[in-house]
């Protein structure tokens, strides 16, 4: 594995010549309760772009590290003070300007690697206009988007999870982040200030303005009660496998 903003350019160019699945991590800069940082999203979602690209020969290159407005029921909402976000028009913007970039470089597979819940669909619009754009010029690029969490074996959350798993929404700064962060950046989480037992409680409806209403004043959204870094290799481990098992077929598959 290989980061851009390490190599020189004509040491890029180079790797070019291989044809590289190109990893682009995106993250968020949100608030992760009062015990893991608020760049966890970013975090997480770089940590897991290098250790796929190692496995596939792939370069990474750097974090979008904001992302778009946190809701309250997948982090919290934006009552909270740290919370930085993009609008979803500006993170459109940025990946169909990086897409339209890396297609001039020659890149013609890539990965957009989502580290936060609320990112999907402005990732997903920024890619298709700058498809719609590749294709009008006769270019050709093919690129997956995806979020790391969706590989978790279902196996995995069945042990680690002493009781029913909340689902992924709910787990914004509780045991899954937690663990991970306690296995791939323990100097980062503040332990003694892990809630154990927070629970989130929403209405089935959004309200705006946001004003926080059925989430724990923490910031954690599920408990995090028996998060470890033991639990955080597991979930890591098993999930770098079968994201890099399904990239390597599909790319394989398309090559």
């Amino acid at each position: 594995m290989l980061r851009t903003d390490q190599l020189t350019w004509t040491e890029y160019v180079e790797k070019l010549k291989e044809e590289p699945i190109v990893f682009l991590p995106v993250g968020a800069h949100e608030q992760h309760g009062p015990h893991l940082p608020m760049g966890t999203d970013a975090i997480l979602a770089t940590k897991m772009a290098e250790a796929v690209a190692a496995g596939l020969q792939g370069l990474v290159l750097p974090t979008i590290s904001y992302g778009y407005k946190s809701q309250a029921r997948s982090g919290g909402g934006q009552t909270f003070v740290g919370t930085t976000s993009l609008d979803g028009q500006t993170l459109i913007a940025t990946t169909q300007d990086i897409v339209r970039e890396l297609a001039r470089h020659g890149v013609r597979r890539l990965v957009v690697l989502d580290g936060h819940f609320e990112n999907q669909w402005f990732l997903t619009e920024g890619i298709e206009l700058a498809q719609r754009e590749l294709q009008a010029s006769g270019g050709a690029m093919d690129i997956v988007r995806t979020e790391y969490w969706d590989f978790c074996p279902e196996a995995v959350l069945d042990t680690v999870f002493e009781g029913e798993f909340p689902g992924y929404d709910l787990e914004h700064a509780a045991l899954i982040e937690t663990s991970m962060m306690l296995y791939w950046q323990p100097e980062l989480v503040r332990v003694d200030s892990i809630p154990q037992n927070d629970q989130a409680s929403f209405a089935t409806f959004d309200t705006y303005p946001q004003d926080g209403r059925g989430g724990p004043a923490s910031g954690v959204l599920a408990p995090a009660k028996g998060a470890s870094g033991a639990k955080g290799q597991l979930i890591i481990e098993s999930t770098i496998t079968a994201i890099t098992q399904a990239l390597g077929a599909h790319f394989q598959a398309n090559s």
